[in-house]
């Protein structure tokens, strides 16, 4: 739902007249949702703030790092930074960032799509007077996530620098009034942004995008039942709990355990879903874009004079944009390079391919079940030596036995005595 009404603090001029671009880093909308998702979890309480840092080149700013920043009340309430504790860090950034050299370019937070409030501009005149007079805002808004915003297109924020500006009523009485001057209030401006990616940056977003199958949805009402239970059983009994109990909760925990190979399963599943989605999304949106036009763009089919004639559009018909029309003829264009042109010889590459990897692993699955044989006919020698040492023993212990009973009887042959 498109908003009809913006904050006090945001300038009447939409424009900006600095000529300043943005240029956004995929880090930092990785470290603003981290962020924003850990703090939602666990349910803390005060504002998210953090800060940005980048490179200044000319009018161009890259955002390319962000980190969350401590805060505290100052005076009425205001929410400020944490100076010592800022600086501090701020320092450890920049000793990191060296090459290239990283500063202080602006500030996130979390706001309304109408743009910020009155509680942002504490923060914002502590870094524009301390740290960054060109300081920017990044303004970031949750509620046009839940409502679905992101189908749009758009992501779900607004970059803001800081102007100062006076009142409409401040003019008016300024030009009745000479020599008088007029005061001025801080201001937010929207700033055009653009999105960059590095090597680098890619390889990180794709690991994310494939890794989130790891993460694990844990249920609140369970996760807060089990903690209760655990903090009351030393106040209710000092008894230590049934060992069948203690046995069953500790198998019901095994067994919720995924085993690695079910997570890649669901990592790789869930980034097959959500690229399936997201596709959809974006055929949907080309679709009704498509739908909107003029009937005249949507038919070859020429007019009474023989020529086709373009008709204007409606109020309920979008206004023609013949740069999209042309990327989306490309695209349809491209679509036939998907589909291979000889279809009987792809059959059979892809069999052969088949082929030659079933082949690999049955080489694989005969040279593990060799090196088990191998190992199985060691282990079965070694228990069959060992069996014949103790057999030879077991032999000359019995000779021993009969050689000495033999000798014994000489013995008592000769003196005449009975042998026992």
């Amino acid at each position: 739902m498109a908003e009809t009404s913006t904050s006090s603090l945001v300038s009447a001029s939409k424009n900006s007249d600095s000529g300043l671009q943005i240029h956004l880093h995929p880090l930092v909308l990785l470290t603003v949702s981290d962020l924003i998702t850990r703090h939602t979890l666990r349910r803390q309480q005060g504002p998210i703030v953090g800060a940005l840092l980048g490179q200044h080149n000319g009018r161009d700013t890259t955002l390319e790092h962000a980190f969350e920043c401590q805060v505290i009340s100052g005076e009425e309430g205001a929410v400020l930074l944490n100076q010592a504790w800022f600086q501090t860090r701020l320092q450890q950034y920049k000793d990191v960032h060296k090459q290239p050299s990283l500063e202080l370019v602006g500030w996130f937070t979390t706001t309304p799509p109408t743009g910020p409030e009155a509680q942002h501009v504490p923060i914002h005149q502590q870094i524009i007077q301390d740290y960054n007079e060109t300081a920017v805002l990044l303004a970031f808004h949750p509620t046009s996530v839940l409502a679905g915003a992101e189908q749009s297109g758009k992501l779900p924020l607004t970059i803001y620098e800081s102007v100062y500006e006076g009142q409409e009523a401040d003019r008016d009485q300024s030009m009745d009034l000479d020599g008088q001057e007029t005061q001025l209030y801080l201001k937010f401006r929207e700033l055009p942004c653009s999105v960059d990616t590095g090597e680098a940056e890619m390889i990180s977003v794709d690991f994310v995008a494939r890794g989130g199958g790891n993460a694990a949805d844990v249920d609140a009402s369970t996760k807060t039942k089990g903690q209760g239970q655990a903090s009351q059983a030393p106040v209710a009994d000092k008894a230590p709990k049934d060992a069948g109990v203690q046995q069953e909760a500790k198998a019901w925990s095994d067994s919720s355990l995924l085993s690695p190979e079910d997570e890649e399963l669901i990592t790789s599943l869930t980034a097959r879903a959500n690229a399936i989605k997201m596709l959809h999304t974006r055929i949907q949106l080309l679709r009704s874009h498509l739908i909107n036009l003029p009937p005249s763009y949507l038919s070859n089919s020429p007019t009474a004079n023989g020529s086709t004639k373009a008709e204007a559009p409606s109020s309920t018909q979008e206004e023609v944009n013949h740069s999209i029309l042309r990327s989306i003829q490309a695209l349809v264009n491209r679509l036939p390079l998907l589909i291979p042109s000889d279809g009987v010889a792809f059959e059979e590459e892809s069999l052969s391919e088949k082929s030659d990897v079933t082949l690999v692993r049955l080489l694989g699955d005969l040279t593990q079940e060799t090196r088990n044989m191998k190992e199985m006919g060691r282990k079965f020698g070694i228990v069959n030596d060992a069996k014949q040492r103790q057999q030879r023993r077991g032999r000359n212990v019995a000779q021993l036995y009969e050689d000495n009973d033999e000798l014994a009887g000489e013995q008592m042959a000769g003196t005449g005595q009975p042998y026992e």
